[in-house]
């Protein structure tokens, strides 16, 4: 297949999940005091079932202090710098995606979060949309983000809206390390 005929049929695949999701009652809100129960126990949950299903509970004592950022989001995720996006669904909270300064000309993208039953929905494809969105107004020339090995999903989703992985600075990190440039007009 041709680069062309790739980047066309990705833009198939993701435009024909952009539509399904318009057809559920999903709505996409900056997060408010009262979703951040729901967003922990949501990527507590997510993150649990991908790293380490058989120890659910397990992973979610052993992690739940990792996300300080959610607890505290006005501080790392509000405008002008930074912004914090929960999807709904009827009210039910089904994701989460956050955006925030990395540095000055880069913004660092964290807690792409979709409950499993509305992955490949195009929901987590609009949550991004909205978080590009904000970068761009915000000024940012590129999007950043850390994943693991293990999320092949998530890795494959953000192949196809453009991220291209990067080598880790100072070497040596398991991370994977991925970013966008944002004038990049190739991409999704």
């Amino acid at each position: 297949m041709a680069e062309n005929d790739r980047v066309t049929g990705s833009l198939f695949v993701v435009q024909d999940h952009v539509l399904r999701a318009k057809s559920l009652n999903i709505s996409i809100n900056p997060i408010e005091p009262n979703d951040v129960a729901a967003a922990r126990a949501l990527i507590l949950g997510v993150a649990a079932r991908l790293f380490q299903a058989d120890a659910t509970e397990v992973f979610i004592r052993h992690h739940g202090h990792t996300l300080e950022d959610v607890d505290d989001y006005r501080r790392d995720y509000s405008p002008p710098d930074g912004l914090f996006l929960v999807a709904l669904d009827d009210g039910k909270l089904i994701g989460t995606g956050a955006i925030r300064r990395y540095d000055g000309d880069t913004a660092e993208l964290r807690r792409m979060w979709l409950l499993e039953p509305y992955q490949g929905r195009g929901i987590g494809y609009r949550l991004w949309l909205e978080l590009r969105a904000f970068a761009v107004a915000a000024g940012y020339l590129r999007v950043r983000l850390t994943t693991d090995e293990e999320n092949v999903r998530a890795r494959a989703f953000y192949r196809r809206v453009g991220f291209k992985r990067i080598e880790p600075f100072g070497g040596g990190s398991e991370e994977i390390i991925m970013e966008l440039h944002l004038d990049d007009k190739s991409i999704p």
